[in-house]
């Protein structure tokens, strides 16, 4: 462990027992995401404004887990963002600001949350009213440091239409537009100086990296310091070939039904079984936990008269998520289990390689953990290494 990392774990060590104890009592009381709110200006309003205004807002609360209130500004919004196809669109999420009396400028981070499935009812801004969300610890330190958090729903989550899961470029927008949004919602004492982070582990590492990476062409107008990023599905074809027939198998067909409601003409329906079809349907009405079990070992084969991506149409569009093909304008933060069981380490290391080649400084972290562990035991870190590019402390790049 090399001295930055050794300082870095002094700096936090106080803080790791409180992030892992927090999210264990979240994970243990929590069943289900509470049921999100109706969207009903979100049709009428998705070609009005620009990528990142307010439609709605209202009165919300936050909770990180159902026993531990907070004294957290907590605004369920509807804002303005645009779909992998350049299409206007209207996405939900949820804009924390601490009370902790502080004046003046603080820090805002967009965060992306790993995967909660495909039905509204899984919508992180329904959680955390009553702390049922899943990464509520996670955000609650983020919120403790005194940091302003902006949380995305992504796209159809939450709103009318099939959540995009896993289709890269939606995600990514829907993360700076959620920044845009916090920056112009009224009340929350941010402007378009606020120096932004960004931040996702798992499906929100693969927005997290998209945003850091689409941010210069996207959202120059944003003041990004920098990306904490972990567990990135960096290339989905190597990502399906890893699951197939494992334990994440059902995150395959989760992702086959995000990108065929990004990519209609794809067709997804053509390709299914009868098995095939009973599991998506459990896919689209179901939150992440029933997703995991009823899709458990299942192999492509299994559900499918043929594999779709085997089809050039599928391929090209799982492509077209790859990350590494740009190099984000900030600095990076890096992280990856080395025995994570859903996402190939191979896969991280190949994403760091990429950035490196692009000249991006990258601080690359390694850890002895699997996915879940890496998730709990890595946000720490990556939010002490945020806090540093906060504080305008020179980066440690170790590519």
């Amino acid at each position: 462990m090399g001295a930055a990392v050794q300082n870095t774990v002094r700096r936090i060590r106080h803080t790791v027992p409180a992030a892992l104890a927090a999210l264990a009592l979240t994970t243990a009381l929590t069943t289900a995401a509470a049921p999100a709110s109706a969207t009903t200006q979100a049709e009428t309003a998705a070609t009005a404004g620009r990528p990142g205004d307010i439609v709605s807002a209202q009165p919300s609360r936050f909770m990180p887990n159902p026993l531990v209130p907070t004294d957290t500004r907590a605004w369920k919004i509807l804002y303005r963002s645009t779909t992998a196809t350049g299409a206007p669109t209207t996405v939900s999420g949820t804009v924390l600001v601490p009370r902790d009396g502080r004046t003046g400028q603080r820090p805002l981070v967009t965060y992306a949350v790993g995967t909660v499935g495909l039905a509204d009812d899984c919508a992180p801004s329904g959680g955390f009213p009553t702390g049922t969300a899943s990464e509520g610890s996670l955000i609650w330190q983020a919120l403790l440091r005194g940091w302003a958090v902006a949380v995305t729903d992504y796209e159809g989550l939450g709103t009318p239409g099939t959540h995009t899961y896993t289709v890269g470029r939606a995600e990514g927008q829907a993360m700076l537009d959620a920044a845009r949004a916090a920056e112009r919602l009224p009340g929350t004492g941010l402007n378009a100086g606020t120096p932004v982070g960004i931040m996702g582990y798992s499906q929100g590492g693969q927005a997290s990296a998209w945003a850091a990476e689409i941010h210069g062409s996207y959202a120059p107008d944003l003041n990004v310091r920098g990306t904490a990023t972990g567990g990135v599905p960096a290339d989905l074809l190597k990502v399906a070939d890893y699951n197939n027939g494992g334990v994440g198998a059902g995150l395959i067909l989760a992702s086959a039904v995000g990108h065929d409601a990004a990519y209609p003409a794809l067709d997804l329906a053509q390709y299914l079984n009868d098995r095939g079809r009973a599991l998506v349907n459990v896919v689209r009405t179901q939150c992440v936990a029933i997703d995991a079990i009823a899709g458990l070992f299942q192999r492509i084969d299994q559900v499918t008269t043929s594999n779709p991506l085997d089809r050039p149409d599928w391929q090209s569009a799982l492509r077209a998520d790859a990350l590494g093909t740009r190099g984000p304008d900030a600095p990076v933060y890096l992280y990856h289990g080395v025995v994570d069981e859903l996402i190939p380490y191979a896969v991280g290391q190949r994403l760091r390689s990429d950035w490196c080649a692009r000249g991006v400084d990258v601080q690359w972290q390694s850890m002895p953990l699997g996915h879940i562990t890496g998730a709990i035991a890595g946000s720490p870190f990556a939010m002490e290494w945020l806090a540093d590019r906060f504080a305008g402390h020179p980066t440690a790049g170790n590519c």
